[in-house]
């Protein structure tokens, strides 16, 4: 049986380089968001993510699409998947490490060995758009 991981993600890409975090005590790179609780729409989990591990304001209004992924999870078993639901969206702030974020960080297309399975397909459709660099 297949386990799906349900997560929504900020494509947030600047001069060829997408913003990405490390989590405190583990070595791999993440595109910033996090799981829906109950009940959340995709731009209110979107929304309070961000708010919670970047210290920013997504700026709800401007939330576009910007694709749906899908792999193994990084660090779980076989058969267990990750869904990242994918924005663009405007911000107020800086963003920050907080909660559990250890650090941020401007990756580019070459850093791809240094993040999580379904970030590598993310990075290269990126890469393949010429966002990425």
């Amino acid at each position: 049986m297949v386990h799906v991981i349900d997560k929504v993600a900020w494509l947030k890409v600047q001069d060829g380089r997408i913003l990405s975090t490390r989590s405190r005590g583990k070595d791999t790179y993440y595109v910033p968001g996090g799981k829906r609780e109950p009940g959340e729409s995709d731009v209110q989990t979107l929304v309070r993510e961000i708010a919670e591990e970047l210290a920013v304001d997504i700026a709800a209004e401007t939330a576009v699409h910007a694709g749906t992924y899908e792999a193994q999870a990084h660090g779980h078993a076989e058969g267990v998947l990750v869904r990242m639901t994918c924005y663009t969206a405007d911000h107020v702030g800086t963003p920050t490490a907080s909660s559990e974020i250890e650090e941020v960080r401007w990756l580019g297309y070459a850093d791809r060995d240094r993040v999580s399975p379904v970030d590598r397909i993310i990075f290269a459709d990126l890469h393949a758009s010429g966002r990425l660099c």
